[in-house]
């Protein structure tokens, strides 16, 4: 069952709410808490997507628990004060939202507080009283929480697992085991069982459809898949490494990545999602996936009987179909730098500019030799049944000067590279428009980009 269904049915802390069951709307928000490194951490994450395994050695803080000798805490009494709040239904996930991000530290500074709040969706008013609520509440010092901060490390220190740890029922059967090898004897034996490391798809199936799941191996406990090692010239990424901390990396390494990676679901969504898991459900419409195609990257996958690297380029077959076979598992990500002289931009196209799918993705890597174009690498994503090259347009720059004639042959290219389907987020004619005008984005971006970042974060700061 869902960490919501437990927190509303069985203990009763019904101020989380039940809002989509899909991690949208935010009113299910609630605190993770964890000893890391001797502090804690915490973060927010949608309950109605977490697995009841999953919060095996963790502290969770609902807003029941902000209360302190009776007392409300200052985030509650900011939204109270300020009138943060109409019908009350959201205000819960809202506030659990802001206690995560100030009690992390967060500062006043605007585009950080939307981002914080985006996912939170508040149907009654609009979002000034909201902001200003967070606003009242930073900075968070001193929080009234930290008196309980000794008791609560004990706490916490006593919860964390160092061992496997499962759950056997007739019904289901869930295994969250510690080692990178325990889990590939768990993946040996039971190869049709699911694999659940965030659960933001995954977890879907237990809060949306109700359905039992009869084996589910969770990895989010295998220290070996959180691992992240940086060299001269690649970046590996642990499969279980969570979008926020990967997106830490991979802004610095990736500047072009940070607007993007800032629009990968909300904070509560990587706060769970992982690297690992977008590869693993293989969408089509993946954000995370033309990135690989577009560096480079290759897929470490590893079962009891070795290890292996694919290039992202082979690695998806066919719709949700890949080259991960019955015994193996993902096991890490491995991205090329930048080089010299290299372009790298990302985009995403939706319905909304936060908390929604794509309906295209882009990432595009140009480089220069002579004044033409060296190398082209322009991934696409929601343009076919899986994450796709665009080898024609790519032929078409290649070799050439990056002028308009280059980037509009390149573009007519993409008309026989894909044939798009057409769905409620886009029809076919409209996406293959976008992606040929991403290219000209790209242009804009290559020939005079300070003006073209001034633009996006002048409408970044809009929305």
């Amino acid at each position: 069952m869902t960490l919501l269904d437990w927190l509303r049915e069985h203990c009763r802390l019904t101020g989380t709410k039940e809002g989509c069951g899909e991690g949208d709307c935010g009113a299910c928000t609630v605190v993770l808490e964890e000893l890391r490194d001797g502090r804690i951490e915490r973060r927010a994450v949608n309950a109605c997507l977490v697995m009841l395994g999953q919060i095996d050695g963790f502290g969770v803080r609902t807003v029941e628990g902000l209360v302190s000798d009776g007392n409300l805490h200052p985030v509650q009494l900011a939204y109270a004060n300020g009138g943060g709040t109409q019908c009350g239904f959201c205000t819960p996930g809202f506030v659990m939202s802001t206690y995560a991000y100030a009690a992390e530290g967060g500062t006043s500074e605007l585009p950080l507080i939307h981002d914080a709040l985006a996912g939170n969706l508040c149907r009654c008013t609009g979002y000034r009283p909201i902001v200003q609520a967070v606003l009242d509440s930073l900075p968070l010092q001193p929080d009234p929480l930290d008196a309980d901060a000794p008791g609560l490390e004990d706490a916490l220190a006593a919860v964390a697992r160092k061992t496997a740890a499962s759950f056997v029922d007739p019904d289901c059967a869930f295994y969250a085991p510690r080692s990178l090898a325990g889990a590939l004897e768990l993946r040996h034996r039971m190869p049709a069982a699911k694999i659940l490391a965030g659960g933001t798809d995954l977890g879907l199936l237990a809060s949306q459809r109700r359905e039992t799941i009869p084996q589910i191996i969770y990895l989010g406990a295998v220290e070996e898949l959180r691992q992240r090692v940086e060299t001269g010239s690649y970046i590996t990424i642990g499969a279980a490494v969570p979008y926020d901390e990967a997106a830490k990396i991979l802004a610095r390494l990736y500047p072009g990545l940070a607007v993007y990676l800032s629009r990968l679901g909300s904070r509560q969504i990587r706060n769970l999602g992982t690297v690992g898991g977008n590869i693993g459900t293989a969408s089509p419409i993946g954000d995370f996936l033309p990135i690989l195609l577009s560096l480079s990257a290759r897929i470490r996958l590893r079962s009891l009987a070795g290890t292996r690297e694919l290039d992202a380029d082979s690695y998806f077959l066919d719709y949700r179909e890949t080259a991960l076979r019955p015994d193996e598992l993902i096991e890490a990500v491995v991205i090329s730098k930048l080089e010299g002289g290299e372009h790298f931009w990302a985009d995403k196209i939706s319905k909304r500019r936060d908390q929604d799918i794509s309906t295209i993705c882009s990432a595009f890597l140009l480089a220069f030799d002579g004044g033409k174009v060296g190398k082209a690498r322009l991934a696409f994503g929601g343009m076919a049944a899986i994450p796709m090259r665009a080898l024609g347009a790519e032929a078409a720059l290649i070799g050439r000067p990056f002028d308009e004639g280059a980037v509009a042959q390149a573009g007519a290219a993409l008309a026989q590279d894909f044939r798009p389907i057409s769905d409620w987020r886009g029809s076919s004619e409209y996406r293959l428009a976008v992606a040929q005008n991403l290219l000209w984005r790209l242009y804009a971006r290559v020939v005079d980009p300070r003006e073209v970042v001034e633009l996006e974060a002048l409408s970044a700061d809009m929305t």
